[in-house]
C-alpha cells in the first residue's frame, strides 16, 4: 500500500500481463468470444457501478479480470440470462460484498464459474485451441516479471506436473494430457490471483502442489469430466485451501522460532 503500490495499480498490472492470453483467445474464438467478453464485461461493471453508488465504494480493474476468465472458461449455450445471473452471483457473493477485490477469499471468476457448473451441469464447457494455451506462458512470465503472480505457485504446479508424468515411468496418461493445456490456462487466470492464493512463501508452493496434484487426480479418475470442468474444479479446492496452507506455514515458522529461542536461552542460561 506504499506510492503506486495500491489496488488498482496490482489489477492493472495484471491486467496487462493476461494480455497475450486474452488476445490470442479473440483471435481464435473471433465475434462470439469477442460478444462474450463485452457481456462480462457490462454486468461485471454494472455491478461494481451499483456498489459504488449504494456504498460508496470505489470501482476497481479487478472487474475486468473476473470478466475475462469468465468469458473464456464459462459453460457454452447458458443464454444471456443464465450468463448474466452467474456473472451476478459470483461477482456479488465472491467479491463486492466483502468489499471489493482485495478483501475476497476465493477468486469471484472462480465461484462464478463453479456455480454456473454446478447449476447447469448439461451445459457444454469450451474447448481451446492449443495456441491459446501457449498465450498462457508469456502471460505467466510478464505477470512473475511484473511482481503480481507468484512464481513459487506457478513452480509448485510445474513440479506437481513433473511428478504425474515421472511416476508412471516418464510418460502422462492420455486423460491427464489432454487436460493439461486448460489447466495451465486455468492455473494463470484463476489460481494464480494475487489475492485468492496463499500469501506465505511455502504456502505458495502447496498451492501450486495442490493444484497440479488435483488436476491429476481429477482428470485420472473423473469419468467424463470436460478439461475446463476438471480445472476449475481444482483451482476452486486450492483456493479454498490457499488460507489453511498459510496458517500451516506460520504455524511450523513460529515453532521453529521458538525452538531457537530457547536453545538460545538455555546457551545464556549459565551467565544467570
Amino acid at each position: 500500500m506504499r506510492g503506486i503500490w495500491d489496488r488498482e495499480t496490482v489489477a492493472l498490472l495484471l491486467l496487462a500481463a493476461l494480455m497475450p492470453l486474452a488476445l490470442a483467445w479473440l483471435w481464435y474464438g473471433g465475434v462470439e468470444a469477442a460478444g462474450r467478453l463485452a457481456l462480462t464485461l457490462l454486468v461485471s461493471g454494472l455491478w461494481h457501478l451499483i456498489f459504488m453508488l449504494a456504498r460508496a465504494q470505489p470501482p476497481s480493474f479487478a472487474g475486468a479480470l473476473t470478466a475475462l476468465a469468465v468469458a473464456m472458461l464459462a459453460p457454452e449455450d447458458l443464454g444471456i440470462f443464465r450468463l448474466v445471473m452467474g456473472i451476478s452471483f459470483g461477482t456479488v457473493m465472491g467479491e463486492l460484498v466483502f468489499g471489493g477485490w482485495g478483501r475476497n477469499v476465493v477468486n469471484p471468476a472462480t465461484i462464478t464459474l463453479a456455480f454456473l457448473g454446478f447449476g447447469f451441469p448439461a451445459a457444454p464447457w469450451p474447448d481451446f485451441v492449443l495456441p491459446v494455451a501457449w498465450a498462457a506462458i508469456p502471460a505467466a512470465g510478464l505477470g512473475i516479471l511484473l511482481g503480481v503472480i507468484s512464481g513459487r505457485i506457478i513452480a509448485g504446479a510445474l513440479l506437481a506436473a513433473l511428478l504425474a508424468w515421472a511416476i508412471p515411468g516418464g510418460a502422462w496418461p492420455a486423460s491427464l494430457e489432454k487436460v493439461l493445456p486448460v489447466a495451465w490456462i486455468g492455473l494463470v487466470l484463476l489460481v494464480c490471483d494475487p489475492v485468492a492464493s496463499a500469501a506465505t512463501r511455502p504456502g505458495r508452493w502447496g498451492n501450486g502442489l495442490l493444484y497440479g496434484a488435483l488436476i491429476a487426480l481429477f482428470a485420472t479418475g473423473w469419468d467424463g469430466g470436460a478439461p475446463v470442468q476438471i480445472t476449475v474444479s481444482a483451482a476452486l479446492l486450492a483456493s479454498l485451501a490457499a488460507p489453511i496452507l498459510d496458517e500451516a506455514a506460520i504455524a511450523l515458522w513460529r515453532a521453529r522460532r521458538h525452538r531457537a529461542l530457547a536453545r538460545k536461552t538455555e546457551d545464556t542460561s549459565w551467565l544467570t
